[in-house]
């Protein structure tokens, strides 16, 4: 499953399989199978190549989670994948109860549970992620459940399924989710909270919230319009259609999920180029392609990447703006490792807040406010990322956003609206004020899971106390309770003065 979450992220290592021999696991699957007298195994002559077929669209890590107690679960897995072929039936799911967990219940509370778990319980990466279980002290009972999903694969699904079962009030134990290499993914959760054995009630539970969410799933048939039809807001290329031959590719400064970033020469300028993979096109992608290119063309502030052009022909599509010389903000604070100073601090804080309150005034969300995507030319940040109109009903629905920065509504996948975007920003300044990675400790699932319950990062010592306060009225859990951009402005540029009036006084003396 991609999950990258763009420059910037940190995840647990990659597990190794460098011992991993996945024919002998295949063997194993497939003589058991046929000692316990399957019928399948026994009656078809080509049940070996079957099995082979079904590992072969599975990464090496899938070999590594078959329970070779329970061989049979390879079937079921294959025949789960097989029906989220039918659009209409997406997501698959199936349920059945495990066991009673003789565990211990101390009582440790939901922040202390997130930040009990270690680095290593999630992985971000392309292949299986993983929970382990919690151990608690003392002895009870706890009815634990599997379930399985299978859907199209996309980017964030497993922050998607995971609000899923949060919603009906189940506990991530265990997360085990692969992508296939025809584009489906297979996600394994074990989890509590369904207080008894029987799954009958968790089945129609689930029924409930997948009907409620259904839109939302990647692939349904029963996705929702596109928030505005891209060809309104798409007019005729014009002046900005750029010609490709003479557009000059230099070496590549970024990756991301679905495009890379590269270095360029467009009529004897430095220009940054997006270029979106050719393998990764698809309907949706071209028509966040052609709002992406929309706003951009509608956009001119100085703190807003100035739009060059863009190629709009598939495959080749193309974005090009301005090349910003400093790099990303990510890059200055974390990978050059620069503590900045008070004022410097602010000069970057407010360069951000008027980027922002110029999208805001023109009806935009960003979607994505991370340093990442903050790029630094010689005088002031720049803002560029992934945006979106404001739709007509004032808030939106779809997700996107990388989860160390991301607001708990659009985490929950409940509606939300430009007060998302000041969550982000509230991040922003704590990595500004510490110079620190949000959550260093933790994956970026685990951060999520940990905003939704409340957790925010851990307010610096030393800091401005007003920083302080504004960084916490920011990433208040109720969007209505943040302030706007054009106040937090206002507020930044007053304590600027202040500072800088300060250091003269100083200076004077």
């Amino acid at each position: 499953m991609d999950l990258t979450e763009g420059v910037g992220e940190s995840s647990s290592p990659p597990r190794s399989f460098a011992s991993f021999n996945s024919y002998d696991v295949r063997n194993d699957v497939f003589n058991r199978l046929v000692e316990s007298g399957h019928e399948q195994a026994i009656s078809n002559p080509d049940f070996r190549d079957f099995l082979d077929s079904h590992f072969n669209r599975l990464p090496a890590s899938y070999g590594l989670d078959v329970n070779m107690d329970r061989v049979e679960d390879v079937l079921l897995h294959h025949k789960l994948l097989a029906l989220a072929k039918d659009p209409e039936r997406r997501p698959v799911y199936h349920i059945r109860f495990l066991e009673n967990l003789c565990t211990k219940a101390d009582a440790i509370d939901d922040k202390q549970y997130i930040n009990s778990l270690s680095p290593q319980s999630f992985d971000d990466g392309d292949s299986e992620k993983v929970v382990p279980l919690h151990k608690r002290q003392e002895i009870v009972h706890i009815p634990t459940h599997e379930v399985i999903f299978s859907t199209t694969d996309r980017p964030k699904l497993l922050s998607q399924l995971s609000a899923l079962l949060s919603d009906i009030g189940l506990n991530i134990r265990e997360a085990h989710v692969f992508s296939t290499t025809d584009g489906y993914s297979l996600s394994v959760f074990v989890v509590d909270g369904w207080p008894v054995e029987d799954t009958d009630g968790l089945n129609k539970a689930m029924e409930k919230a997948v009907a409620r969410s259904k839109g939302s799933f990647p692939g349904s048939s029963h996705s929702p319009p596109a928030i505005e039809d891209a060809s309104e807001t798409q007019e005729k290329s014009g002046d900005w259609e750029i010609d490709r031959r003479l557009l000059k590719i230099g070496e590549k400064i970024a990756c991301g999920s679905c495009g890379d970033l590269y270095r360029g020469i467009y009529l004897g300028q430095d220009v940054a180029v997006k270029i979106l993979r050719s393998e990764h096109l698809n309907d949706t992608l071209e028509d966040e392609f052609a709002q992406e290119v929309a706003i951009l063309r509608e956009v001119q502030h100085r703190n807003v990447v100035r739009f060059i052009g863009a190629c709009t022909k598939s495959p080749q599509l193309s974005i090009v703006t301005e090349y910003m010389p400093g790099g990303s903000l990510y890059d200055y604070l974390h990978k050059n490792h620069n503590v900045l100073k008070l004022s410097q601090l602010l000069k970057f804080a407010i360069d951000v807040c008027k980027g922002m309150e110029y999208l805001h005034q023109n009806h935009i969300i960003h979607r994505d406010l991370k340093t990442a995507n903050l790029l630094m030319d010689t005088d002031n940040v720049a803002d560029f990322g992934v945006a979106r109109f404001l739709n007509q009903g004032g808030v939106m629905t779809a997700e996107t956003g990388t989860y160390r920065w991301m607001a708990p509504e659009v985490i929950n996948h409940q509606p939300y609206d430009q007060k998302a975007d000041v969550f982000s920003f509230a991040v922003v300044l704590w990595e500004l004020v510490t110079a620190k990675v949000p959550y260093d400790t933790m994956t970026p699932l685990q951060a999520a899971l940990g905003v939704r319950q409340g957790l925010r990062p851990e307010l610096p010592e030393n800091a401005h106390p007003k920083l302080l306060d504004l960084m916490q009225r920011c990433w208040e859990a109720a969007p209505d309770k943040r302030p706007s951009f054009s106040e937090i402005t206002t507020e930044l540029e007053t304590l600027f003065e202040e500072v800088e009036e300060t250091t003269e006084a100083v200076n004077g003396n």
